[in-house]
């Protein structure tokens, strides 16, 4: 018997819920769990292509659909490689910017084995840009200005979750992260 392969789509859902929303890593993400406002669509990169086209796709999407505030974009399989993933970010990132999409949309990146540049792979800090498969969540930049305007703190919010992930530690974080992949 074989094991079944863990639904990424599923895996996401409850890492948003369990962590992101349960852990405050995103104070914005509760209000949009709560009003069913996340669009998570699974998208295989093994085609560069293809997954770019579904990246703009999903631009199109939100832009016909205002109900929807943000879509995450979990890249099923071919990018398991941190630094290939980078790579295909960057590509994304620019086109985003050539198709006029600069102002309106922006990524957040999110990888299993996300490092900051000035950390340590073993830093917990890494952990508030881990997710069980990589994924890139696409943002709407009204969304974000308009929730950033409420918020008491917003330019504390990456210090405090860096202090949270490191009182956590690296060993409760990878192994959360790694039961959400099965």
């Amino acid at each position: 018997m074989t094991a079944s392969r863990p639904d990424p789509l599923a895996a996401t859902r409850a890492w948003v819920e369990t962590f992101v929303v349960a852990r405050d890593v995103c104070p914005f993400a509760g209000r949009e769990v709560a009003r069913d406002s996340i669009r998570t669509v699974a998208v295989p990169a093994r085609d560069r292509e293809a997954a770019l086209l579904a990246l703009f796709d999903e631009c199109r999407h939100l832009e016909a659909t205002p109900e929807v505030e943000t879509t995450l974009l979990v890249l099923t399989e071919g990018l398991e490689d941190f630094d290939d993933y980078l790579d295909l970010l960057e590509i994304a990132e620019v086109l985003l910017a050539d198709q006029g999409y600069e102002g309106t949309f922006q990524l957040a990146s999110f990888h299993p084995d996300y490092v900051f540049a000035d950390a340590e792979p073993d830093d917990p800090a890494n952990f508030t840009n881990r997710s069980p498969w990589p994924m890139w969540h696409l943002l709407r930049e009204a969304g974000l200005e308009r929730a950033l305007e409420h918020h008491p703190d917003p330019e504390g919010i990456p210090a405090r979750n860096v202090e949270a992930m490191r009182e956590l530690g690296h060993e409760a974080l990878a192994s959360a992260l790694a039961r959400l992949r099965g």
